[in-house]
């Protein structure tokens, strides 16, 4: 799975989103919950940015990717022969700071990637990275970063069920550990899955990957995701997450919800 790797250039401005996909619109006591929105980025005919959503106590309940519809349309069909995808990165709202995630890509696989059979459908890599650009370039794959990058964590920060196969490592990403028991390692077609990213025995970012049918087909579903016993990184990890339409937006979003705190997060 080696990228391409673009940045388009960022809005002024920020796009609405309704609250109406939200599993929960308000508090008990009536209170509406807060979302803020990141800067505007290019993709296809039309543009994303990234959201938090936050609670009367501030705490994230949710973070996640407002893809307006015509986002799907106008995609580069090919890549330019370096890797697969085209990746564009949205800067998260300031007042994401406390969750723990520093910024997010949308990867767009035009071909998909391996494995063969599997991956290999036109989707959406969605990586929420728990570490910054520089230190992603810093994971470069060469000599015995290879080693490092290829280091599966300990049991206990490996989520349930989940594996680490060889040969996952990507340069500015790290290895990629799948769940064995996803429908599509079991006879199924890929629509969605939900990945975990490790560098150097660390979690270093999640994503949804997401087909390009899937996201066209407006569905609405929630999906839980195994969780470890144990983070390295503190911050906000999920629980489950959400591919939806927001009909009022008319626009996709990908979501990380049941956010739980694990460690100390400065501030909080």
């Amino acid at each position: 799975m080696a990228y391409t790797w673009i940045t388009k250039g960022l809005a002024a401005s920020v796009l609405a989103v309704s609250l109406a996909w939200l599993p929960v619109a308000g508090s008990a006591d009536g209170t509406e919950p807060e979302i803020y929105h990141g800067p505007v980025t290019s993709i296809g005919n039309g543009q994303a940015h990234a959201f938090v959503v936050l609670d009367d106590e501030r705490r994230p309940t949710a973070i996640g990717v407002n893809l307006s519809a015509d986002a799907l349309e106008g995609l580069p069909a090919h890549t330019t022969g370096h890797g697969p995808a085209w990746e564009y990165r949205l800067e998260l709202p300031a007042e994401a700071a406390g969750t723990g995630y520093d910024h997010i890509t949308v990867d767009w696989n035009p071909e998909g990637h391996v494995p063969p059979g599997v991956y290999d459908l036109p989707h959406f890599d969605f990586h929420f990275y728990l570490i910054d650009p520089q230190e992603r370039e810093r994971i470069t794959l060469e000599g015995e970063d290879l080693q490092r990058a290829s280091r599966a964590p300990d049991p206990a920060f490996m989520p349930a069920g989940y594996v680490l196969p060889e040969g996952t490592a990507e340069p500015r990403m790290g290895a990629h550990a799948i769940d064995p028991g996803a429908p599509e390692f079991n006879d199924g077609v890929f629509a969605s899955t939900f990945i975990y990213g490790f560098y150097d025995g660390s979690m270093v970012f999640v994503e949804p990957m997401v087909t390009r049918a899937f996201l066209e087909s407006k569905v609405d579903v929630t999906t839980p995701v195994p969780v470890a016993e144990r983070y390295r990184r503190p911050g906000y990890y999920p629980t489950r997450y959400r591919v939806g339409f927001d009909a009022a937006a008319d626009a996709h979003v990908v979501v990380l919800e049941g956010l739980v705190r694990h460690g100390q997060i400065a501030g909080r």
